[in-house]
């Protein structure tokens, strides 16, 4: 299990991060694609459309998507 940041974008604030057993071959093979459709000026994605490309293309792993995280302060 790891945690991965995904960047998309030049915007740092669209950046997320998933909790995941995937690989990033794995990953990639799924993001890219997307990422170079809009680019090409076809379909539009967010991050939560992203997640779901991963879930459906892996749905026996683990893929929790994360946008922020729990602080403890001593």
């Amino acid at each position: 299990m790891r945690v991965v940041k995904i960047n998309t974008t030049a915007y740092e604030e669209e950046d997320f991060f998933l909790l995941t057993n995937l690989t990033d071959d794995e990953i990639a093979e799924v993001v890219q694609p997307i990422v170079n459709a809009e680019r090409d000026g076809y379909e539009e994605y967010d991050n939560k459309s992203i997640w779901m490309a991963l879930t459906n293309r892996f749905p026996n792993n683990r893929i929790d998507m994360m946008t922020e995280f729990d602080e403890l302060k001593f």
